[in-house]
């Protein structure tokens, strides 16, 4: 799941493309800005307007990674007026995290991304003598 560039929508060309759900679901959280949103959300619901000036991001950006977690089913919003409140709809999504979180404490942060590449793979530190 990637955000397009023609509506900033969360597409599942991946899954359609056989990639298991698992695996598009961790690509829909790979990307920090919406990591950085599902953090603020995981706090209670917030409009556009919040995290913009919360989290220091353009308006646009902002209702992008929005869009993106709405069509992946993490995010949803309700209406108020003209406006909408944005909030987590799956609380699990936290427990997930947490166990990223642990998973890489465990392994001393281990993980950085290929520069030739952009995947993210392993980097083994050898112990010095």
């Amino acid at each position: 799941m990637t955000i397009n560039g023609d509506g900033g929508r969360c597409v599942s060309a991946d899954i359609a493309a056989g990639i298991p759900p698992a695996a598009a679901l961790f690509h829909s959280l790979a990307d920090e800005n919406r990591l950085r949103i599902v953090r603020r959300l995981a706090r209670g619901e917030a409009r556009v307007v919040d995290l913009t000036a919360e989290l220091g991001l353009a308006q646009s950006t902002v209702s992008k990674h929005l869009a993106c977690l709405r069509d992946c089913g993490l995010v949803g919003y309700r209406a108020e007026g003209r406006q909408s409140f944005y909030s987590l709809t799956r609380p699990e999504l936290m427990d997930l995290l947490a166990s990223a979180e642990q998973l890489l404490a465990a392994t001393g942060h281990a993980v950085t991304l290929c520069p030739v590449s952009g995947q993210v793979e392993e980097v083994r530190v050898e112990a010095m003598p």
